[in-house]
């Protein structure tokens, strides 16, 4: 018997460790690791949880757990489920990562991407401005080069929403095909 419960010890302690890894790498996504942890323990669960459950298996606050859930259900990496008879509200992971990634990478690259367009465009408008009345020789050779450096960066920025479109669309997935 003793020897059985060592097995499930260690076995929880494994799942934990990895729960763990995973919170840490979310970062990579904006995720912050108490997120990442609430996604783990929902992940790993064989049932649907409430947030009690979640609180429970991750010892935070009802109100950060809400948050939280509401956060990865916005990413759809969480999704909510109805059991009847249950008066609770219920959630489970998405089970589909690669559905998750591509919702999660396309949201959050193009919202980027068309920033650094948007602040692309202020530099490049602010310098010729200034480039307008310079008289400086060795200025105007600078902003035209800064100029073109900004050209150079939104070359850039256009290809990445282009890439950014083909993982959203899930293009990407006859380029680089899932794993079975």
């Amino acid at each position: 018997m003793k020897e059985v419960n060592n097995k499930w010890v260690q076995f929880e302690e494994t799942k934990d460790e990895f729960i763990q890894s995973m919170a840490k790498n979310m970062k990579l996504y904006g995720i912050t690791p108490s997120i990442g942890r609430l996604y783990g323990t929902l992940y790993f669960s064989d049932k649907p949880m409430t947030l009690d459950d979640l609180r429970d298996g991750v010892g935070m606050s009802k109100t950060s757990m809400s948050t939280g859930v509401r956060t990865l259900a916005d990413m759809k990496m969480v999704d909510p489920v109805f059991k009847r008879g249950v008066r609770k509200d219920l959630y489970r992971t998405e089970e589909d990562w690669y559905k998750s990634f591509t919702t999660l990478f396309s949201r959050q690259w193009k919202k980027a991407t068309e920033t650094n367009i948007e602040e692309a465009d202020e530099a490049k408008e602010s310098l010729e401005y200034i480039l307008e009345d310079a008289e400086d020789v060795e200025l105007i050779k600078q902003i035209q080069e800064a100029i073109e450096r900004i050209n150079y960066a939104k070359e850039y920025y256009k290809w990445l929403l282009r890439f950014v479109d083909v993982v959203e669309s899930g293009e990407i997935y006859s380029l680089v095909p899932m794993e079975k």
